[in-house]
């Protein structure tokens, strides 16, 4: 009889430390998970903050080129809100557009020359990398963390333990076309090359 209770209480043991192995180990994989997505939130808040700066360097020389400033000022907006989708589609974006005033600088020597503007440049691709390198660690730790309560014995345990299935950083399929921006011009503006040409010659 003794050997029985002591049988029945080693059983219960047992299943008490597999409960608590099991919820610990999605626990830790969670906040592996939100670790990583706080790193990403970092860098698209210093991404967020240098935009403004870049604008205000470019803006004096790209007279001719609104559209792509426009494009940039608003999704800058939209990358600091909404669902983890919705901010994967916005730097996805966002990374476009601001590769598009990156190709129209090389239409403008000054802007070129200047220190501002190649420091600024400097750091959002520096930023854009770490954003890169930060996303592949966090897709990582969703596609554990998603396994985990997906397969046996985590998805006994999920549900009633409230462990939800997460996103990963990147865009819908469907969205991952380069942004549209207009770098149309009006075409009786001046060339921006021959205006530097001109300014040199007086």
């Amino acid at each position: 009889m003794v050997l029985l209770e002591i049988g029945a209480i080693a059983v219960v043991v047992i299943i008490i430390l597999f409960v608590i192995t099991v919820f610990n180990g999605l626990i830790s994989r969670r906040n592996r998970v939100q670790d990583a997505w706080a790193q990403i939130d970092v860098q698209l808040k210093r991404r967020y903050d240098l935009i403004p700066n870049l604008i205000e360097t470019v803006k004096g020389y790209m007279k001719y080129e609104k559209g792509v400033l426009t494009q940039v000022t608003a999704l800058r907006t939209s990358i600091m809100s909404g669902s983890v989708q919705d901010k994967a589609t916005a730097n996805n974006q966002l990374s476009q557009a601001l590769k598009s005033i990156f190709a129209v600088a090389e239409n403008y020597p000054d802007l070129k020359a200047s220190e501002t503007y190649k420091n600024l440049q400097e750091a959002l691709e520096d930023t854009e990398n770490k954003i890169a390198f930060v996303r592949t660690s966090y897709n990582d730790y969703v596609m554990d963390y998603n396994n985990a309560i997906q397969q046996v014995p985590g998805n006994m345990f999920a549900g009633p333990m409230h462990f939800q299935k997460m996103d990963y950083f990147q865009a819908p399929e469907g969205e991952k076309e380069p942004v549209k921006v207009d770098l149309t011009s009006d075409d009786s503006a001046p060339d921006p090359k021959q205006k530097s040409a001109g300014a040199q010659k007086k």
